[in-house]
């Protein structure tokens, strides 16, 4: 009887001991994270730049996880941000081109804090959105925003620590490319000892320009430094999972914006409390993840750690914890419309090398972009290669990239310099990475295979979202623009009567793709055939091939004619006018007296301004 009763009584301490173990294990965690701005992997010291000072985020890593293959969907804010927000592709959604605002339908698609909420969640944000969204306030899914008057993040700790478990982002501006513009004397750093990329001619202005970023995140790296202090002050540390990346690359000239390595590969460090280690990546802390991580992945794997419900629409996959799914084989990204200036491109990575795909081959890399302008190193460069004073390799970004395809050794080259696209030993790679491409536009209903304005017309036009029409196999047919898209690139002149066949179809991004082709085939059979097409991006392209086969007249005055009567194609207009070069010259008075909207042609009225100063000399 002694024995029954001491064993009933070990028994229920037992059950109490495991009840209490599983609770904790189970306890949902707060999940603190920390976001910085158009920095990539470079600008940090624990990625391999000794002259980075970085002290803090190095110390995150020795106390975390580091993640060495972690990259942007998007290397620009608003539409990384878009993915973010939603756990979809932008490219899947119509939300792709920069601060574009496209509504999406938001009774089905909803914002991940709206799901963490759900679960229990205390949300908030300290502050970033920008989330190019239309139909809700970008507000609207957040329990607290903070920031000061200088959009510097600031945090209501108090709140914090009585609404657990949160989940909070705190995002930090000083890593921005607004701290890379201006004045780059005097700075802390010493130009002198700054490693340059080596796309960048070794000049004075360019080193400089590179100090005052280390500067910035320099300053960066103290804040979070700070804001981790604070979690350790309050108690809050072991009850956090504490996450570090910057929202995609960058950030001086030719990373920022663009597909190279320099623009999407960015730092992920994730620090895991000791209560939680069953959900460590690798076996100890300070340990390298050699992971492909797409930021889509992000919102999905928040979710599941918070034991809040992944709903079905989300793209990504579940990279850390016991939900975790298996790694894949390729990361995807994409760049549309950069403010004012029109692109039209897409990549695939694996842990060796990059595929590009260039939908508009006939631009420069480098087009004059204001913003990116604002940095002495973009101004001091583009001197450089257009005086003929620096090499050809480094000079050939401000003009016509002419190629398709390109393709970079991640490892021997992460600065993507060497194109191996044409190298026959890459053969296969470059094949499997074209139909894993090809394999995901179609998994995700890739809408960027019509110019943007067609795009928009299109979904107006049938009274619905871009993420509904792309849908409608009725109405955007997605396999037959692709191989339309890929006929226009193969530049092959055996394809010119398919391709003036095309102008026939009655798909308009057909005929788009088709005029495309004819148009790198310097086509002027085609672009008489085109040049009264219903779709003014069609209409343009005809008018700019005319201009380039000698019907210099006839090309000029659709042109003119489309844009004094307000085509609804204005902003690829007027970035044809620059792109065609010295014969956008012609334009200058047409340009100058063009009557924009404020409040509907932003982007237009910066390319318009542009054009002026670039005809003022």
């Amino acid at each position: 009887m002694k024995r029954t009763v001491i064993h009933i009584y070990l028994t229920f301490i037992a059950l109490i001991l495991i009840t209490s173990c599983a609770s904790e294990e189970l306890a949902p965690p707060n999940i603190l994270w920390l976001t910085s701005e158009d920095n990539n992997i470079d600008w940090v010291g624990c990625y391999g730049n000794e002259y980075a000072e970085t002290p803090n985020i190095d110390a995150l890593s020795e106390e975390g996880f580091r993640y060495t293959h972690c990259y942007a969907n998007a290397p620009v804010c608003a539409p990384q941000r878009s993915t973010w927000i939603t756990g979809m592709y932008a490219l899947s959604m119509g939300t792709h081109p920069m601060r574009s605002r496209n509504p999406i339908p938001h009774d089905s698609i909803k914002y991940y804090p709206d799901h963490l909420k759900q679960a229990g969640y205390y949300v908030s944000n300290g502050y970033k959105t920008d989330y190019n969204i239309g139909g809700r306030p970008d507000r609207d899914c957040w329990d607290s925003m903070d920031r000061n008057e200088n959009g510097q993040p600031i945090v209501d700790w108090e709140a914090i620590k009585e609404n657990q478990p949160f989940f909070k982002i705190i995002n930090f501006n000083e890593s921005h490319e607004s701290r890379a513009q201006g004045d780059v004397e005097n700075t802390i750093h010493d130009p002198a000892m700054t490693d340059l990329r080596a796309y960048h001619p070794d000049l004075p202005d360019i080193r400089k320009n590179y100090a005052k970023y280390h500067d910035a995140v320099k300053r960066m790296d103290t804040q979070i430094g700070e804001m981790l202090a604070k979690l350790e002050e309050l108690g809050l540390a072991e009850n956090t999972i504490v996450v570090y990346c910057s929202d995609h690359g960058g950030v001086l000239p030719r990373s920022k914006r663009y597909l190279f390595a320099s623009g999407i590969h960015t730092p992920l460090i994730v620090r895991i409390p000791e209560k939680y280690k069953a959900w460590y990546p690798e076996s100890e802390p300070g340990s390298v993840v050699d992971r492909i991580v797409s930021f889509v992945d992000m919102p999905k794997t928040w979710l599941s750690l918070a034991g809040a419900e992944v709903p079905e629409y989300m793209q990504g996959d579940v990279f850390l914890g016991k939900n975790k799914d298996d790694e894949k084989d390729y990361h995807f990204a994409f760049r549309g419309r950069m403010d004012e200036r029109n692109e039209n491109a897409r990549a695939v990575y694996d842990k060796e090398f990059v595929y590009i795909r260039n939908y508009m081959p006939y631009v420069p890399w480098m087009q004059h972009l204001r913003y990116l302008w604002l940095m002495k190193a973009t101004g001091a460069w583009e001197e450089a290669a257009k005086s003929g004073n620096a090499p050809a390799d480094i000079s050939k970004y401000f003009y016509p990239k002419l190629y398709t395809e390109e393709f970079y050794s991640l490892n021997e080259d992460w600065d993507n310099t060497r194109n191996l696209i044409n190298d026959p030993q890459y053969t296969d790679r470059i094949n499997s990475m074209l139909r894993a491409l090809r394999s995901w536009q179609l998994e995700i209903h890739d809408s960027g295979l019509l110019p943007e304005s067609e795009m928009l017309k299109r979904a107006g036009d049938n009274n619905m979202t871009i993420f509904e029409m792309v849908r409608d196999p009725e109405l955007y047919d997605l396999p037959g623009l692709l191989d339309a898209a890929d006929l226009a690139m193969e530049q092959d002149a055996g394809n010119l009567d398919r391709l003036r066949s095309m102008l026939d179809d009655e798909d308009s991004g057909v005929r788009y793709w088709a005029m495309t082709g004819c148009f790198l085939l310097n086509d002027e059979v085609a672009a008489m055939k085109a040049m009264d097409d219903a779709s003014h991006e069609v209409r343009a392209l005809a008018a700019w091939t005319l201009i380039r086969t000698g019907n210099r007249g006839k090309g000029m005055n659709i042109l003119e004619d489309m844009l004094m009567n307000g085509s609804y194609a204005t902003l690829k207009i007027l970035n044809i006018i620059d792109w065609m070069g010295e014969d956008g010259w012609a334009f200058k008075n047409t340009v100058e007296a063009l009557e924009l909207s404020p409040q509907e042609q932003s982007y237009e009225i910066r390319m318009q301004e542009n054009l002026v100063l670039k005809f003022e000399g």
